[in-house]
């Protein structure tokens, strides 16, 4: 039997979707306000520094991965313009919900699709860029992930992972203290759901370092992967290219 993480947890890999599905159902009526609580308003700024990092232009083809309540793909969608596309796809049927109606409610219609990062449903070759924010350490293949985001890209095409990362060294015991001590609490008081944000924090520490999610995605076929540090590592923007 293979086994994965689950936060700190060893579980068997089939398992793991539904768990991470189950958080998700909990926390999606909840979570553009937890972002913003969570993380002061910083996920705004990281977001718009990867649009810039990104430079997508008029008419481009954009693929946003866990695209949840839909900050990126409104971003995303706002740069291409009307001749352009950007597919709005999650995993999760309650988060991408979310970010539907969020998205009606602000008169943007874009072509919206439950669907597994690990198995795209979409030819090669179709996007100028894909994204990914805070998705991607609760895949459980993620490997497998992130050669389908390569393979769907057109060539020159650029895939931008924005995850939360290793913090610098000096801040590491007031991160971690404010993780498992203040997070799960906050959870509980705003989105009555103590135990999906241990698990967010739990993720968090399970997932790859810098360096080491630059090496997957080179091992993706990526020839040249760009690390951005942000909030001294707190989130890293890896941007890799096609070539």
């Amino acid at each position: 039997m293979a086994t994965t993480h689950f936060g700190f947890k060893s579980v068997d890999e089939t398992e793991k979707a539904q768990r991470v599905r189950s958080v998700f159902d909990s926390v999606a009526p909840k979570y553009d306000v937890m972002n913003d609580l969570m993380s002061a308003g910083l996920h705004r700024v990281w977001k718009r520094y990867t649009l810039t990092v990104a430079n997508p232009q008029p008419g481009d083809q954009v693929l946003d991965i866990a695209g949840g309540t839909g900050d990126l793909s409104l971003a995303f969608a706002k740069k291409v313009g009307p001749t352009g596309r950007v597919v709005h796809t999650d995993i999760n049927e309650a988060m991408l919900r979310e970010g539907r109606n969020r998205l009606l409610d602000l008169g943007v219609v874009l072509p919206t699709l439950v669907c597994d990062a690990e198995q795209l449903p979409f030819a090669s070759h179709s996007f100028d860029f894909v994204s990914v924010a805070f998705g991607l350490r609760n895949m459980t293949h993620k490997e497998l992930a992130l050669a389908e985001m390569h393979r769907t890209l057109k060539p020159g095409g650029k895939l931008l992972v924005l995850e939360f990362s290793r913090v610098a060294k000096p801040l590491e015991k007031a991160y971690d203290w404010y993780s498992f001590n203040v997070l799960p609490k906050l959870g509980k008081l705003v989105a009555n759901d103590e135990e999906s944000y241990r698990y967010l924090a739990e993720s968090i520490r399970m997932h790859p370092g810098q360096e080491e999610l630059r090496q997957m995605m080179k091992t993706a076929g990526f020839g040249h992967v760009d690390v951005h540090n942000l909030s001294a590592g707190v989130v890293a923007l890896h941007m890799g290219i096609k070539c």
